[in-house]
């Protein structure tokens, strides 16, 4: 593509040394960059593009992108007010608008993104349409296929249009859904996306690290929503905190649904039990009741199920579909995900308040009357950290017996973490509350702490298989550590 046909619809300040050269990929790391790219001058959190472009440029790169100047290069410089804005629209038009002939769909929220899209998935499949997934643990192209890797929840713009494209063109596949981060929306990573609808999950304390406060953090999720056309559909969580707010940046001619269990909604549920097997409750829309049984457990599955069916009520999938495909899901990788029988140990991605109270709470409901729920869990380091005493005061509520231990703890010295959650305790027990900052020991410990008839909740990282150190990131799984400990009694 020509440079000139690239910038034709950019909003760019000036043209410095411009030249109609052919542009053959977009690179944003000078490392990585190929003859004919143009390159992106990106001003990230740690790290600025601009003091990389000579090097692009010595690297092949045939023009750039910047905010200012760059002195001693002869390429041409396209000038625009902000890389990290612009970067969508470039990556959107080298890669001919693919999401305009997609029916896109975006998942927010704090909690539930990676399931929900999961079960939007199985829900397209089952009505016997294809639909590509893209999110935390990479993208697929079908339920069944295999994750290909993904550095981001939401992708950065040229990746984000390239799959897209590939979807479209190469895999022939017309539906996509698609985890959409706050931070991805922030940086206008999804710039250039046309999201036929949007899904809200729930809105609660996290990534204040970056967003500072709750109504920034707000704000991020809600351009999801405003960026909706006519015709488009938005699906809110009722219960939510935030329900409202969101329901009034929705633009006049976008249809909006909502669901919940607690207040009046579209799709709503009932007559909700737990047990070992799963979660079973009466889901109730348009005047018409509809019994449902779950693999999955948790009053989170039940939400997590009501966004789906809500999403696919507004595609127009019969309803029939929609639950036949969902009371076939086992579950997601590293989302309350039954990894030991005795005891039962339960690992789950929660790494906010909301999320770990979530998920507790559901354990609660599964553990034996004559057993105890213990949790495992840490705080990630280099991040929000106002949440730590805050999850420390609901494992110390929630759960019986707790083992407090290191996350991703990053550049941050793990004991320090450590202190900031045992600051949100009453008391520090030490027949029921012990700490241990090395996650593999703690997760060892669990063989004297942990009886038969409990139930252990380890909490965190979930599906990740990795472990983020302060100079090093190692293999590190959870699911991994607790079926060393209780070889004998694995699922």
């Amino acid at each position: 593509m020509k440079l000139d046909e690239l910038t034709e619809y950019l909003d760019y300040k000036d043209l410095i040394n411009f030249k109609n050269v052919n542009i053959t990929g977009i690179s944003y790391n000078s490392k990585t960059v190929k003859k004919g790219d143009i390159f992106i001058c990106l001003v990230g959190e740690h790290t600025d593009g601009h003091e990389f472009a000579k090097s692009a440029v010595e690297a092949g790169a045939a023009a750039l992108l910047a905010e200012h100047k760059i002195d001693g290069v002869s390429v041409p410089q396209v000038i625009v007010s902000s890389t990290r804005h612009k970067i969508a629209d470039i990556a959107d038009r080298f890669y001919s608008s693919p999401s305009k002939g997609i029916n896109l769909i975006g998942i927010t929220g704090t909690n539930g993104k990676t399931t929900v899209t999961h079960l939007i998935q199985k829900i397209f499949e089952e009505n016997n349409q294809k639909c590509a997934l893209i999110g935390t643990l990479g993208y697929k192209l079908s339920s069944n296929g295999e994750y290909r890797d993904a550095k981001h929840t939401t992708p950065q713009a040229p990746e984000l249009q390239a799959t897209l494209r590939m979807i479209k063109d190469v895999e022939k596949i017309d539906n996509v859904v698609m985890e959409v981060s706050s931070h991805a929306l922030d940086q206008n990573r999804v710039g250039g996306c046309q999201f036929d609808g949007a899904v809200l999950t729930n809105l609660t304390q996290d990534h204040l690290d970056y967003h500072i406060t709750m109504e920034n953090y707000f704000k991020a999720k809600a351009l999801l929503f405003e960026r909706l056309q006519e015709g488009n559909f938005a699906v809110i969580n009722a219960d939510d905190a935030y329900a409202q707010k969101f329901l009034d940046v929705v633009p006049e001619g976008v249809r909006k649904f909502t669901y919940g269990v607690k207040n009046n909604a579209d799709v709503t549920a009932k007559d909700i039990n737990f047990s070992l097997n799963g979660a079973e409750f009466v889901l109730c829309e348009a005047g018409k009741e509809h019994k449902v049984n779950l693999h999955m457990n948790g009053m989170f599955s039940v939400y997590n199920v009501l966004a789906a069916v809500t999403a696919s009520l507004a595609m127009g999938i019969d309803i029939q579909v929609a639950l036949k495909a969902l009371q076939s899901v086992k579950g997601v990788a590293g989302r309350f995900e039954v990894v030991v029988k005795k005891p039962l140990v339960i690992v789950d991605y929660a790494h906010t308040p909301d999320g770990l109270e979530n998920v507790l709470k559901s354990a609660r409901e599964i553990t034996p009357s004559d057993g105890k729920l213990v949790c495992l869990f840490g705080c990630g380091g280099d991040r929000d950290a106002t949440k730590r005493p805050k999850m420390g005061a609901i494992a110390e509520k929630l759960a019986d017996k707790i083992i407090i231990t290191s996350d991703n703890p990053r550049s941050e010295d793990p004991q320090i973490i450590i202190t900031d959650i045992i600051a949100g305790l009453k008391s520090v027990n030490t027949e029921n509350i012990v700490v241990e900052p090395d996650r593999g020991s703690a997760i060892a410990l669990l063989k004297t702490f942990a009886n038969n008839n409990d139930v252990v909740v380890i909490a965190g990282k979930g599906h990740e298989d990795y472990q983020i150190l302060k100079d090093k990131t190692i293999h590190f799984d959870d699911r991994e550590e607790a079926r060393k400990v209780f070889e004998g009694s694995v699922i």
